[in-house]
């Protein structure tokens, strides 16, 4: 018996249909983070037990915008973004993003659920951001995420509806 339980692949629909909310949501992240270097995290608990990570570095402003990551980097963290948004192989996640705006860092976040991005409690990011007492790590100012705009499904799209 394995130590983890196999995976069940999700349906083709259910995927493309999480792409496209992926898509949109990391649209709308980076127009209500602005300007800025921005470092995405995502955190995902898989139905298997497994624990998935993926990082973005992006800069947004007046020139073009500019990912500091390789193309395999940018495929992982959309990759992971997708699926947890399709959520049938992923029982939680969480985005978080700090911006790297002088004298301190600020951070906020957001938890999937049922496909979409939600604002996460200020008191639980807080707590996740928090470096480790031993740790130097600079302080985040903790603030609400904003939430972000729902763009429905079409039809065509999810057979979740």
């Amino acid at each position: 018996m394995p130590a983890h339980p196999e995976l069940t692949r999700p349906d083709g629909a259910a995927t493309a249909a999480a792409m496209g909310r992926a898509m949109n949501a990391l649209t709308a992240l980076l127009v209500a983070l602005g300007e800025g270097s921005h470092q995405l995290n995502i955190i995902a608990e898989r139905t298997n037990d497994t624990i998935v990570t993926a990082d973005l570095t992006l800069s947004v402003g007046a020139s073009p915008l500019r990912v500091k990551h390789t193309e395999e980097g940018y495929l992982r963290f959309f990759a992971l973004l997708t699926f947890a948004l399709e959520y049938s192989t992923i029982r939680r996640a969480v985005l978080v993003a700090t911006t790297a705006d002088e004298p301190f860092p600020r951070a906020c976040g957001w938890t999937v659920r049922d496909g979409r991005l939600h604002p996460m409690d200020r008191r639980e990011l807080q707590e996740a951001v928090m470096p480790h007492p031993d740790a130097v790590a600079p302080l985040h100012l903790v603030y609400d995420a904003p939430e972000l705009p729902e763009i429905p499904d079409t039809d065509e799209e999810s057979p979740r509806g």
